[in-house]
C-alpha cells in the first residue's frame, strides 16, 4: 500500500501550493507540512525551494516525483488487478493516438479480442501530451503514442515503424518539381491541434530547417484527422501525417504523395509505461499479446 504522505507529496507537486494540497485532500495545511517534513527527515533531503511564495521542486524532488508517480500508478493498476482475480474477469484499459487508434491497433486488437474473448477493452484515442497525463495519473495502464515523450519517465517499446508524408489532393496545383519545403510555404497547411504527436514530428522537422508553422501564410488546424484528409481531397490545402493514415486514399487516388526531396522521415510507434514500474513483465507480456504474437491467458488477464 502506497504510503499516505506520498499522495500528499504528489498533490503538492500538481498544485505547487500547500494550501490548495491540503483542501484537496481534505486535510489541514500544517498536516500538509509534517507529511513533507517526514518525507524530507526520511530522505534526508530538502524536496523544495521556495522564493518568496513561488515553490519549486529540488533535483531530489524530482527524482521522488518521477518514482512516486510510478508507485502511484502500480498501486491503482495492482488495486484494479486484484479486483479481477476476485471476480475472474480481465481488462484492458490503454491509449492510443488518433493515427494509432483508428488506423494501426484496430486489426492488432481485434485479433486480440478473438485469442481473449472474455477480456474487457477500453481505448482511450487522444494526442499524446493527453495520454501521458492520464498514463502518470494512474486512468490508463499504457499507451501507445508517436509523438516525443520523455526517455526519463517512461520505458517503452517500438510497436511499429511508419514513414511520415506530405499529401494534398489529386488535382492540386503543386509547384514544379523538385520541391522543398520551403516551396511550400505559400499553400495552405491544414494540420492537428497543438499537442499531437502527427503534428510535433512537422515542427521538429521545420525546426532543423529554421522554420516554423507560422511560416505558412495561410495555416488550418482540425482535431480530426479524417475532416482533415476530407478538406485536402478537396484540395483546399496540404497535410502532413504517417502513411498509415493515408493508406486508403492513396491507393484509390484521392490523395496523392507530395514528392519532397530531402524530407524521409520514419517514425516509430511507441508503446510506453511508468518507468522502472513493478509490472514491467507484464506490460511486455501486453505488447506481444497485441502484437499477436503466442502468450498465455493468464498471463495476460
Amino acid at each position: 500500500m502506497l504510503d499516505f504522505r506520498i499522495d500528499t507529496f504528489l498533490a503538492v507537486c500538481r498544485f505547487m501550493n500547500f494550501t490548495r494540497a491540503a483542501e484537496a485532500l481534505h486535510i489541514t495545511q500544517p498536516a500538509v507540512s509534517q507529511h513533507i517534513h517526514w518525507l524530507e527527515e526520511k530522505y534526508h533531503c530538502r524536496l523544495f525551494t521556495f522564493q518568496g511564495k513561488k515553490m519549486a521542486l529540488t533535483p531530489a524532488g524530482e527524482a521522488l516525483l518521477s518514482a512516486a508517480t510510478t508507485m502511484k500508478h502500480d498501486a491503482l493498476y495492482l488495486e484494479d488487478r486484484l479486483r479481477q482475480m476476485r471476480q475472474n474477469t480481465g481488462r484492458l484499459v490503454f491509449g492510443a493516438t488518433l493515427t494509432i487508434g483508428e488506423f494501426v491497433i484496430p486489426k492488432h486488437l481485434a485479433q486480440f479480442l478473438e485469442r481473449y474473448p472474455d477480456v474487457s477493452v477500453r481505448m482511450v484515442v487522444a494526442n499524446t501530451q493527453e495520454l501521458l497525463k492520464e498514463l502518470d495519473a494512474g486512468e490508463i495502464d499504457f499507451a501507445l503514442v508517436e509523438g516525443y515523450f520523455a526517455k526519463s519517465e517512461y520505458d517503452s517499446l517500438v510497436y511499429a515503424q511508419e514513414p511520415y508524408i506530405g499529401v494534398c489532393g489529386a488535382s492540386y496545383p503543386l509547384p514544379d518539381a523538385p520541391i522543398r519545403i520551403e516551396d511550400l510555404i505559400g499553400e495552405r497547411l491544414i494540420v492537428r491541434e497543438a499537442g499531437s504527436g502527427t503534428r510535433e514530428v512537422l515542427e521538429r522537422y521545420l525546426e532543423g530547417r529554421n522554420c516554423s508553422l507560422r511560416d505558412f501564410r495561410r495555416l488550418t488546424e482540425a482535431g480530426n484527422l479524417n475532416a482533415i484528409k476530407s478538406l485536402v481531397k478537396q484540395n483546399c490545402g496540404i497535410t502532413f501525417l504517417y502513411e498509415a493514415a493515408a493508406a486508403d486514399s492513396l491507393r484509390d487516388g484521392a490523395l496523392r504523395r507530395i514528392p519532397l526531396a530531402d524530407f524521409h522521415i520514419v517514425n516509430d510507434f511507441t508503446f510506453i509505461w511508468r518507468k522502472n514500474s513493478a509490472f514491467a513483465a507484464h506490460y511486455h507480456e501486453l505488447f506481444q499479446a497485441l502484437h499477436g504474437d503466442s502468450v498465455s491467458s493468464s498471463s495476460v488477464l
